[in-house]
Order: C-alpha cells, then structure tokens, then sequence
C-alpha cells in the first residue's frame, strides 16, 4: 500500500471509544491442532478451523448503496466444536449453514453478531468433528462512500454525465465488510468471486474473466477465475464504466483500467510496469504467478492511502496514476512510476509471501519501498532515485527522535494499532534498515538469500526472523544482530567523532554512541539506547573502512583531510563531528558525491535544531552550498530555506528578511535555468524549476508572484494558457494569495473542470487561502456535496497547512460530518494530523482534551506523536529564533 499525503498531512459519548473500529481481546499465540496453522501465530480469533477456500457471489444495488451476497467457505474442523467464529463488518447475515464434506444435507446454524468485536459467532445444535466443511452464509451489506470494504467513487465523465464506479479496499482488517471471513494475514485461502454487472460495464478482479453470462434483466454474471492461494485482504473487486488496455510481458498480461476516455492517460503505467515486472521476476527469482496484472485507476482520493496492491488488480487512485499533458507535473510522472513499482514489488513481498501478522507489517511496507527505489533507479538512471533514500531516512527519523516513536516491528493487539502502523517508520525507516543491511550483506549475498526466502516460503506466512535467516544463509555473517537492534528497538543512534587525529597520512577517528532525540536529549544523552552500529567511512577521496561501532570505537582512515563517517548515506544514524569538519565538508562541498553532499545537509540540519551543535553551524553549510552543486542537490536547497520562513511564522518583518536573503540565494539559480522548460535541459532541471518556483512563490517573492498572476489572467483570453506540467505550481502560488474574485474564479473552474482528477485539485487549491475568510469559506464548502464527498476532506486538510487551529476548530465543531468524510481507517487519526503541522502550544492542549475524551491509550498514538512534535517546535523556535536572527541580520546586510 501507498501511503496518501505522506506525511500530510466522535462525538457518540464523553467515553473513551475507538471511533467505531474494532478494539479486540489481547492477542494471543494460539498453540495448534495438528495440521492447523503455525503455534506462535498471533490471533484474534479463536482458531479451531482453518478455510481453503471462498465462493462468493454478489451483487451490488450501486444506486441504493447496497449489495446482496452468498458465500460458501470450505474449511477444516481441527478440534469438536458446536459454533465457529469468524470477523464480520456492517453486514446482515440471513442464514448460515455447515455441511460435512461429501454430505448434501446442511445444519442450520443460530447466527450472533458482534459489531464491536466485528465477528460473526456460528451455533450449531450438534457438536463438530474434525473433519472438512462447507460453510454457507447469506447476506446483505453496505456499499460505503470512503474506501473501506465495497465502497463506491462518484464521478462526472467527460460529457458531465453523473457516474459511479464501484471497488473494495480490504487492507487492514475490511474484507470482513465484503463477506464473513477469517479476515487474519495467516489464513490463506483460494477465491472464486462472480459479480453481477449492470449493462454497459466491466468487472475487473484478482484474476482473468472465465465466463459471463448474460441476465433476463440485462445484466451480465461475471465469473473470475479461481485465485491463488492468498490472504483476504488481497482480495479484489471494481466495476463500472470503464475501459482497460493491454501489453504482453512474457506469460503475463499487464493491463491499465480506467474510467472511459482515460486510459490514454495510463500509459506511463503501463510502461513502467512493462519495465519493472522482468527486473523482479530475475532479481526474485520466482516469476509472478498470476496470468495478468492490472493496475486500476479510481476517481477521488483517500486520506489513508494512494494505492493497493491487491494481487493482479492492483487499485490506484488517478491523481496517483494518471498523467494529464495539461497539468501533471514532472515530480508527480515520477511519483507515478514509483508507486507502480511499490505496488508491484508487494505481488511478492506481502502476497506471494505475507506476513504472518500485522507486528511485521514492515516486511511488506518497508521492502516494497525499498524495491521500488532500487528498480526505478535502475530503468531510469537519469533521475537518481537513490538520492530519495536521504529523504526517506529523514521521513522516518521526523517520527523516530520523540518519545512517541515505536519499533519497525511493533506489538499490534487491535484494529485500530494496525491502521495506526501505516507510518513513516513501516515504511520509510523500513526502507533505510533494508538499504543498511543490504549495503552490510553486499548486493549479491542480499538478493541471493531474498531468493531463497521467496522460494521457501511461498504461499505462506513469515515473521521477520525468517527474512535474516534466509539472508545470513546466503552468507551475511552477523546480519541478524544488526537487524534485530533497528527493527526492535525504536529510536536513532547517534556516533559522534570524538577526536580526529592525522598522523602520517592516516587519520584516526575516536567514534562513541550515542542518542538522537528532539524532545528527550538530555536522558537520551544521560542513558542512551545501544545498536550495533554498521560504520562505513572515508577520508574524502580516500578509501572507505568499515567497522560496527557499539559503543566506542576506533577507525583508521587512509589519507589527511575533510571525512564523511556515513559514507554513501547508507546507515540509519545521524554524523555529529567537531566543527573543524563540518568546515572542511563545507569548502569541498562538490567533491562529495550527491548522496552525500545531501545526508550531510540533513544530517546538520537537524543536529542545529536538535541543540547538538550551533544553528548558525547548520546555517553556514546551507549558505555555503554553491551554484555549481549538482541540479539534485540544489533541488534540495529551497526546503532548508522554506523551514527557516515558517520558523518566523506570523511573524511578517522577519520573514521579509528571510525572503529577501531566499531570493538572493535562489533567484539567480531560476534565471540561469529559466521559468519555462528549454529543449535538451537536463533530466532533474524540471524538479529544480518547480522547487524554486514553489518555495519563492509560497514565500511571496514579488516577481514570482506577479508571474503566476499574469500567468492565471491570461486563462480569460485562453483557457489552455497555464497547461503544463507547472500548471498547478502556478496555480498553488495564486491560491495562497487569493483576493475573493480570484477564490471565485478558482470555484468555477473546479466545477467546470472535465476530470474528476481535476476537479478535486482545483477545489483543493480552496483551502490554501491565506486569507482566513477565504480559508473559512473553503471549510464551509467542504461540508456541502459541490466538491464530492472523498474532496471534501482533502480542502479541510489544505486549510490546516495554513491555518491548522482554524482547521481544527472546524473540524471539531462539525466532528460527526469531517470524520465522515474519511475512510475509517483513518478516523483516529484524523483531528491529530490537522493539528500536526502547529507551533502553538494550545494545540497541543487542544489536541490533548480531545484524545483524552474521545481516544483509547492505542487510537491516541498519531495525535500523540503530532503533540510532542508540536511541544518541541516551539521550544526549538523559542530557542533558534535570536540565534538565526543574528545570523540574517548579517547576510541581509550584506
């Protein structure tokens, strides 16, 4: 699964509750009856029977927002039993029957439902043998309006017809609102899945239509083949409207499925995903084993996620798949490629092999984040992805340096833990330990035992243990000690340099351990956490060494002169050296390679912000970057200088002087690359141009500024003025300083707007107002059905990023409306995300009294993580403000 908006960013009773997801019994290792599944599986429910495999039959009302099913699930008794138990969501269930194999007469069973458990407890009147079964179920459901279970996208076609295609979306716990289902990673089962489709539209599923059959009341039976063995979450239904294209790779058919008069659009997808399906098939050496893979593309957006990988359907929202000519920006065609390559690593990290349990949710998140960087730089060298590994490992340590942090692999007891795990440290820390131990490993040993771990454990589940086994197997000595420090333990080390000693043309480093935190430093420093360390340095030019630092160490480094300790970046760790190097780093900036010239401005950054050593220090690398650094690295350069402008944040005189010393650094790197892209420039010159662009024209620079307002008036003359892959740069830079014709105008664009996809980011652009009457308006529109009800939640999102209190009084004075606007999953999660962003620390006591009242200790996990970074904002600013102030006063006076 993609996350959406990474990292973006329940008024029932006075009484702690979870937001209406389930908050199960405490998890258990249930110990098996021969031949059922493995003693230390954790489980929810209680595992006396195991199925094989599921018929299901449905057939959806999409107008009433309903769906009508039967199922019948083969499955195997281990131990006597009068009743089964198994997960059930918002559905009705009419009639359940048992049948002992090779039997045709059925029991009847007394059917009790438990919605806050979400089961369904069967009763018979006899006790069950071990032995096999047919478990029937009718039923009844609910066709939702976010995505979670069966769920419906409205939409307007390209003639402003109203439409509505329906798809599921299972991933965590929501195949149980699809049919009764032992809705667990562990059970594994094949599928067969038959629909009924109205006339005009097509069904797409896991696997290849086999038969359709047309209805007396017109309407079609659809009949998919039968899939393989898999969890329920991977499980797969869409239809409407729509229309699908096709390659051939091998044995595979790859196809895209949209929305008709799109699927023009879908063709950088369906390229990348002809390019990246024969890398895996080599580098896992096991083939994808489905006849083909769809990637399908939805209407509207979630707040929980952009993609999911459903076996052989992948699901994908268009604005994370889709490429308008007109409007999609070159950093969005690469997000593109990206997420295609994530969702299709997880055909083989996370469904052919899939975690036994939601603890090591990471061997999915982590491994696919880590396999699309790796394939994307391999079949598109020019854009050099792995220089994205830095701001991956900087994601994840946003979330890692406070307390609220928790380990890769991390307890999960209940639903909402699960939905709660979707964060920056599944994925993007899981990323940085992977790049770590593959880097320790070496590429060859890596592969070769993740080789062997498909192999082994196809078709079934694993637990983190398994991976390392397989890969110190192959011959990675020692890995298993490192990755079990960084995935159990939560947190960052910290090695700082001691002393650095040149003598004879060797330098030696005298290296300790210690502990990054941003809002415990001074117990972290006092008793800090301890990880064996893999240390791979170089004196600059020189040849690197390595060593495992745990605790204190030494190195001996070949050569005199300025030294990387983190050489490649490939360490999850933070560098802290003596001043002296950081400013001999600085002065041979550009003998560096990119990915280090980039961990070291992370690395410092946050070192200067952290207390660890002088802003000013921090600052002086920034200033000192040159002209001549690498177009990628000067991408970089506006964010470090867009966190200084929101440090002074309502603050308009010392922005101003912050603006004025961007400008002078930034502009003349925009003039010499111009606003307008030139034929033959290079390949990340376009991601420079829309960075520039961007943070100036989100500072308020005057020229950029007019710019985008002329650029915006000229659409009176010529509705195609601002097509382009800067369209929406543009336009985000006129939302922000938006008068009232002008918020007017943006309005009647979005509902004029001839996509879907286009309509929502034009009326998301509504809430980048900084004007608040303006921002006020945009939250009251959002509560109508004029944007379309999954838009409507992102405009209350935009309104955050500027305006976060006003957001979040909004959100909280209409809770009950707002949070039916998010897919469940991401209910709890909400209120704290809007707030996140916030230095006031009556935010951070708002958002306190709001999960002491309405969140359980597990549903208050995200608003607590955005408290503590909320607490340690302010004190960071309150701290660096006159610090960094100096430092302006002097370069604006120059």
């Amino acid at each position: 699964m993609s996350l959406a908006h990474m990292m973006r960013r329940l008024s029932r009773s006075a009484a702690p509750v979870a937001l209406g997801l389930s908050v199960l019994g405490a998890p258990c290792a249930f110990a098996r009856p021969a031949g059922g599944l493995e003693a230390d599986v954790t489980t929810q429910l209680p595992r006396v029977a195991v199925p094989s495999h599921y018929a299901i039959s449905v057939t959806p009302d999409a107008v009433n927002l309903t769906f009508a099913a039967s199922a019948a699930i083969d499955v195997r008794v281990y131990a006597e039993t009068k009743s089964l138990t198994l997960n059930a969501a918002d559905l009705t269930i009419s009639s359940a029957t048992i049948t002992p194999s090779g039997r045709k007469t059925a029991m009847p069973g007394a059917i009790s439902l438990d919605a806050q458990a979400q089961t369904v407890t069967v009763t018979f009147e006899k006790v069950l043998k071990p032995g096999k079964y047919r478990l029937g179920f009718a039923y009844t459901g609910v066709i939702n309006t976010q995505a979670n279970g069966l769920f419906a996208l409205d939409y307007q076609n390209a003639a402003g017809e109203k439409k509505r295609a329906l798809f599921t979306q299972f991933e965590a716990p929501d195949a149980r609102r699809f049919v009764p289902s032992w809705d667990e990673p562990s059970y594994k089962a094949t599928f067969d899945l038959s629909v009924v489709v109205p006339k005009g539209q097509m069904a797409v599923g896991n696997m290849p239509i086999v038969s359709s059959a047309a209805q007396a009341d017109g309407t079609t039976l659809v009949t998919f083949g039968t899939s393989p063995k898999m969890s329920t979450y991977l499980l797969f239904l869409g239809m409407g409207e729509l229309e699908r294209m096709t390659t051939k790779v091998g044995k595979t058919e790859l196809g895209v499925v949209t929305g008709k008069g799109n699927v023009g659009k879908a063709q950088l997808a369906l390229d990348a995903a002809a390019q990246i399906l024969p890398y895996y098939n080599t580098y896992f050496g096991t083939r994808f084993p489905l006849p083909k893979l769809d990637n399908v593309a939805g209407p509207g957006q979630s707040q929980f996620f952009s993609a999911m990988e459903n076996w052989g359907a992948i699901f994908t929202f268009e604005r994370a798949l889709l490429v308008d000519p007109k409007s999609t920006s070159e950093a969005a065609k690469r997000r593109v490629y990206e997420i295609v390559a994530h969702e299709a690593a997880h055909q083989w990290f996370g469904n052919l092999v899939t975690m036994a349990w939601w603890d090591d949710l990471w061997l999915n998140e982590g491994f696919a984040s880590w396999m699309a960087t790796k394939v994307t730089d391999v079949m598109k060298p020019e854009w050099e992805m792995l220089l994205t590994r830095v701001d991956g490992r900087e994601a994840a340590m946003g979330l890692d340096a406070y307390v609220t942090t928790h380990p890769v692999v991390q307890p999960i007891k209940t639903v909402d833990d699960v939905n709660q795990a979707f964060d920056a440290i599944t994925y993007e820390k899981g990323e940085a330990v992977i790049t770590m131990l593959e880097n320790f490993a070496g590429a060859d040993i890596w592969r070769n035992g993740i080789r062997a771990y498909m192999k082994k454990h196809a078709y079934r589940n694993t637990v983190t243990r398994d991976l390392w086994s397989a890969v110190e197997a192959a011959g990675a000595k020692g890995l298993s000690v490192i990755a079990q420090d960084f995935t159990t333990q939560p947190g960052i080390p910290l090695v700082k340099v001691e002393s650095a000693q040149c003598d004879n043309g060797v330098t030696r480093l005298s290296l300790s351990q210690s502990e990054f935190s941003r809002d415990t430093k001074d117990a972290k420093d006092a008793s800090p956490m301890r990880w064996h360390v893999p240390v791979k340095a170089q004196v600059v030019g020189g040849a690197t060494q390595s060593m495992i630092l745990h605790g204190s160490g030494t190195m001996e480094l070949a050569g005199c002169g300025a030294y990387v300790v983190n050489f490649g970046q490939a360490g999850y760790y933070r560098s802290l050296y003596p001043a002296e190097n950081v400013a001999a780093l600085a002065k041979d900036f550009t003998r560096l390679a990119s990915i280090d010239q980039k961990g070291l401005l992370a690395d410092n950054w946050q070192l200067g912000l952290g207390g660890y050593q002088p802003m000013t220090r921090s600052l002086e690398l920034v200033d000192a970057v040159p002209t001549t650094a690498s177009t990628a690295i000067l991408t970089a350069l506006p964010d470090y200088l867009a966190a200084v402008h929101d440090m002074f944040d309502g603050d308009i005189a010392n922005q101003q002087k912050v603006l004025t010393y961007a400008s002078a650094k930034l502009t003349p790197i925009l003039t010499r690359i111009g606003i307008d892209a030139k034929e033959g420039e290079g390949a990340q010159t376009a991601l420079l141009r829309q960075s520039l662009i961007a943070t100036l024209g989100d500072m308020g620079e005057g020229a950029v500024l007019a710019e985008a307002r002329r650029r915006f008036a000229a659409l009176d003359g010529n509705p195609a003025a601002l097509d382009g892959p800067m369209k929406f740069v543009w336009l985000r830079i006129v939302a922000k300083y938006a008068d009232q014709p002008t918020w007017d105008t943006i309005r009647k664009m979005a509902n004029a707007a001839a996509t879907p996809l286009e309509k929502s980011q034009l009326f998301s652009l509504l809430g980048r107002a900084k004007d608040e009457n303006l921002s006020a308006q945009a939250l009251n529109l959002a509560l109508t059905d004029e944007p379309g009800k999954t838009t409507s939640a992102d405009i209350i999102s935009s309104v955050a990023a500027g305006h976060s209190m006003q957001a979040v009084d909004f959100a909280l004075a209409h809770l009950d409306h707002y949070l039916s606007l998010i897919d469940s999953s991401a209910r709890s999660q909400a209120i704290g995300r809007l707030g996140a962003g916030s230095a006031d620390l009556a935010m951070a006591d708002k958002l306190a009294a709001y999960a002491d009242a309405r969140l359980t200790d597990v549903s208050r996990k995200t608003t607590d993580r955005a408290i503590a970074a909320i607490k340690a904002r302010a004190a960071t600013r309150a701290r660096l403000k006159p610090e960094v102030l100096t430092w302006l006063d002097a370069r604006v006076a120059k």
